[in-house]
Parts: C-alpha cells; structure tokens; sequence
C-alpha cells in the first residue's frame, strides 16, 4: 500500500481515538447514566489509540500493518461507538453492532500477531 493514505489515516484515527477516550472517560465520571458504558468505550478507545501509532511505526517493516489498523479502527469505532449511542440515546447503532466490532477488532489483532511471520522484505 506504497503511496496510499492508509497509513497516514492511521495516525489520524489514532489521535481522535485518544481524544474520543478521554472525553468518554470524562463523560463516565461526570454525566448522568450508567458509567459502565461511556467506561468501556474510552477503555477501547485508548487501548486502541497507542496500538495504532505503534503500527503507524511499524508499517515500513510489517506487511499486515495496514489491514491491521483497518479492522482495529473499524472495529472499535462500532465498539465504542455503540456504548456511546447507548448511552446517549438509550439505543445502540444497529443490532449486534458492539459484537461486530468486537470481533473486528480481535480480527486485527489477529493480523497484528501474523505481522511476525509477514515481514516486509526490503528494509525501510
């Protein structure tokens, strides 16, 4: 992906990740509702966030980086964004949508890990 925005989107997502994850947390502790929600969406926001910037990193050196941030942004955007709309309209995005990006995001995971065994070959 020599030339695309992908990687320089990564970097993106990665900041507004970070922004989203601390705004939630703040929302957790000083909005109404139930906290759990806003909790567990600034969690995978900022568990998330650092990883992308670490693949933004590592994307001269691992063939998977680029599917790998397309399925952790995918799938916590769903994530997050589903506990957010719970808790803001008292309803998710659209049913099984949290699972969704859950899986999206143990999918890129996944693809972080194969980076191991799928290195690029030239050095960058």
């Amino acid at each position: 992906m020599e030339g695309s925005i992908a990687r320089p989107a990564t970097l993106f997502f990665a900041g507004i990740l970070g922004v989203a994850g601390v705004a939630s947390a703040a929302l957790a502790s000083h909005a109404g509702g139930d906290p759990r929600l806003m909790g567990g969406a600034s969690a995978m926001c900022l568990a998330h966030a650092p990883a992308l910037v670490a693949l933004y990193a590592a994307w001269p050196k691992v063939r998977t980086a680029a599917l790998a941030a397309i399925l952790l942004i995918a799938g916590t955007l769903l994530f997050a964004g589903d506990l957010a709309m719970r808790h803001a309209a008292g309803h998710g995005l659209f049913p099984m949508s949290a699972p969704s990006g859950g899986m999206l995001m143990m999918a890129g995971w996944l693809m972080v890990a194969l980076g191991a065994f799928f290195r690029q070959h030239r050095e960058a």
